[in-house]
């Protein structure tokens, strides 16, 4: 399994520099012999500095009128260096990769409110080892002074605040990333491993590397033109001497460091067994609840076809309830109109019949005197 992996170095003005020009790839030698100068043209950035870092700064400063007093040793900027193992970036091929890193920039646009604005320079690097995204920013706080002004200030002790600041920073990296569809375990706690994450340089001191290989070019078997046995075991002792103090040495004290990290391996191992037995027992869990729900949900939908069947039911017989009153409605209807019609003849019939005027006049006073309309 891949992990989302992020670290962070805080720098001081003096140091800055250093880091632009590995960064921009400035050097006309690199140090860094993994670098394959071939391949330099394929990194890009996701924001470019167009000046060196210190005079970025600089710029910065002036343009956003930062508040706070920078002392020589005061921290200015924080490198972020965002990554993964080649074997992820192998599996989701060359444009997940470039939407990887995007959404890293992203993350740190917005970790803690930052703001683009105080990004200095993001650059991939596709040239060096697995890919990976250099992300140069001032660590900016956004605060209030003594009469409640809001105001930014340079701080990386207020914008780390906590001993468990980076702990932090990696759950909502982590979380970032999943939630954008990303296949990456969070990193393990630094607390659990004991691991200290080493530069290149660091690696290479403690490793002895430089110094091995100039040891063994340097070692030269010079033997007399007539040699003799003392001659011969004087050399041997002295050569053995030699790489038992610049190689043998160095090397053991290494395997006794490698030794304690594999005990360390194997604790953490031990824990991730209980960890994959907890899972297991989860899993077997969530299918019971699976298979019961399943269960649920086909007894409801028979539920629901039992409640149509009697809706279609009810519908129809309603229709058919409402069709026959509309009918009997219009007879009766019919009737009534039929009855007014008798009702006017008969007044007509009676006025005539008994010479009393008018009907209508007749059915007016009728009106009157009973108060009916």
């Amino acid at each position: 399994m891949s992990y989302a992996i992020v670290r962070n170095e805080k720098l001081t003005r003096s140091k800055i520099n250093g880091k632009c020009t590995h960064n921009d790839r400035k050097a006309k030698e690199h140090s860094n012999k993994d670098i394959d100068p071939t391949r330099t043209h394929l990194n890009y950035y996701l924001k470019k500095n167009t000046l060196t870092y210190t005079k970025e700064f600089d710029k910065y400063i002036k343009e956003n009128h930062i508040e706070g007093h920078l002392r020589s040793n005061s921290i200015v900027m924080c490198q972020m260096i965002f990554t993964s193992d080649q074997g992820f970036f192998d599996r989701i091929g060359e444009e997940e990769t470039k939407r990887y890193f995007d959404e890293c920039y992203k993350f740190i646009c917005n970790y803690k409110n930052l703001g683009e604005k105080n990004i200095i320079a993001a650059v991939v690097h596709l040239d060096e080892g697995a890919p990976h995204l250099h992300l140069m920013f001032v660590p900016v706080v956004h605060t209030k002074d003594k009469d409640g002004k809001n105001i930014d200030k340079i701080c990386a002790r207020d914008f780390w605040k906590g001993r468990d600041s980076y702990r932090k920073l990696q759950d909502a990296y982590f979380n970032h990333v999943k939630s954008k569809g990303f296949d990456l375990e969070r990193g393990m706690f630094i607390e659990d491993t004991g691991r200290k994450h080493y530069t290149i340089e660091e690696y290479k001191n403690i490793t002895n590397y430089d110094n091995t290989k100039k040891v063994l070019n340097e070692i030269k078997l010079e033997l007399p033109d007539v040699p003799n046995i003392n001659d011969i075991s004087k050399f041997s002792l002295k050569r053995d001497e030699k790489i038992l103090e610049e190689i043998i040495k160095p090397k053991d004290d290494l395997i006794k460091k490698l030794y304690k990290d594999n005990l360390s391996l194997h604790k953490e191992l031990s824990k991730q067994s209980k960890v994959i037995d907890e899972a297991q027992k989860y899993q077997k869990e969530r299918d019971t609840i699976l298979a019961d729900n399943r269960a649920l949900h086909l007894e409801v939908d028979n539920i629901n076809k039992k409640y149509k069947e009697k809706e279609f039911d009810l519908k129809w017989n309603y229709e058919n309830e409402i069709k026959h009153l509309e009918k009997e409605n219009n007879r009766l209807n019919k009737i009534i109109d039929r009855f007014y019609k008798t009702i006017d003849k008969f007044i007509e019939w009676i006025c005539t019949k008994f010479n009393f005027g008018d009907s209508k006049e007749l059915v007016k006073k009728f009106q009157d005197e009973t108060h009916t309309h």
